[in-house]
């Protein structure tokens, strides 16, 4: 299984386009400390790659990917691009579906029920792109999944949080209920066994999630705030990080310590832009790196 980590930003990217915070100004000032929103490319087969959510960066995050470039051949509009996997359904994680509508062979479009509600429906993606392309828009739960006939990779769902995205607060239904609103995503190679595990939002770890994170070969987590002080002290929040829906890296109900006693490889994304770990030179990349613990960087390749 090969694997390509497109960005590892929270929203609004780093630099974020409305802040000058040291974290966005560093990045202004060295460029080689920009990070695109979220997001990671998995082979499902030879000439086949899905999106592990859709940014508004997918425009420049697929050129940066050689695997998911059109051609070469005879057939110069032909994509190796067959889907797009997601984790919940929030703006960061979705508006970049819009951009496949361009999609000449169609495209899948994998999630929870809830949240292909709230993508089809509240956003109207459906109704959109009906007249541009054919989107295949596809169930995920908790069973393995092959990602397309004869697909090398199998994707299940993890159900991590019931946050919902605000323009779906006040969703009602059977698919408004459970925690499938925010999903890690259990990706495994069909001919060698090997796991990763993909949650940029993690909002508790319950049992479910200790189970799979304990089997897996890497896990990408939510490494959004460095403490759970870190929304307040910054000042653009009122609340904290696990009040925002995210685990924090270090502190009390940090996930440093949890992720050190995993046997796999452990990376963080998802990074605020005031999180000090968007300095490639602040030393909290050592408190890291002494649990055995890393940031995942932009287009890193982990093949398993």
């Amino acid at each position: 299984m090969l694997l390509q980590v497109l960005g590892t930003a929270a929203g609004g990217g780093l630099p974020q386009w409305n802040c000058a915070c040291p974290g966005c100004a560093g990045a202004r000032a060295h460029p080689g400390r920009r990070r695109r929103h979220a997001s990671l490319a998995v082979r499902a087969g030879p000439g086949r790659w899905y999106l592990v959510n859709a940014t508004p960066d997918i425009g420049e995050q697929i050129e940066e990917c050689p695997g998911l470039l059109p051609g070469p051949g005879a057939d110069v509009r032909r994509s190796p691009l067959a889907g797009v996997l997601l984790t919940d359904a929030e703006l960061d994680h979705t508006l970049g579906i819009a951009r496949l509508r361009e999609a000449r062979d169609g495209v899948d479009v994998c999630a929870t029920a809830p949240v292909l509600r709230a993508v089809r429906e509240r956003l109207g993606l459906g109704a959109v792109l009906g007249p541009y392309t054919t989107v295949r828009w596809r169930e995920l739960t908790g069973a393995r999944t092959p990602l397309g006939e004869g697909a090398e990779v199998t994707v299940d769902a993890v159900p991590v949080s019931a946050k919902r995205p605000r323009y779906a607060a006040d969703a009602t239904g059977p698919a408004a209920e459970g925690d499938a609103w925010s999903v890690a995503l259990r990706l495994r190679d069909t001919g060698t066994g090997a796991t990763a595990l993909y949650a940029p939002a993690l909002a508790a770890w319950t049992d479910a999630f200790e189970d799979a994170a304990r089997e897996a070969d890497v896990v990408i987590v939510d490494g959004t705030f460095w403490d759970d002080e870190e929304p307040l002290r910054s000042g653009f929040s009122r609340t904290t990080a696990t009040g925002m829906g995210h685990l924090p890296i270090t502190g009390p109900g940090g996930t440093a310590h949890r992720l050190a006693r995993l046997p796999g490889r452990c990376l963080y994304t998802h990074l605020n832009n005031t999180n000090p770990l968007g300095d490639p030179g602040a030393e909290q990349h050592k408190h890291l790196a002494d649990q055995g613990l890393d940031v995942a960087a932009e287009r890193m390749v982990i093949e398993l």
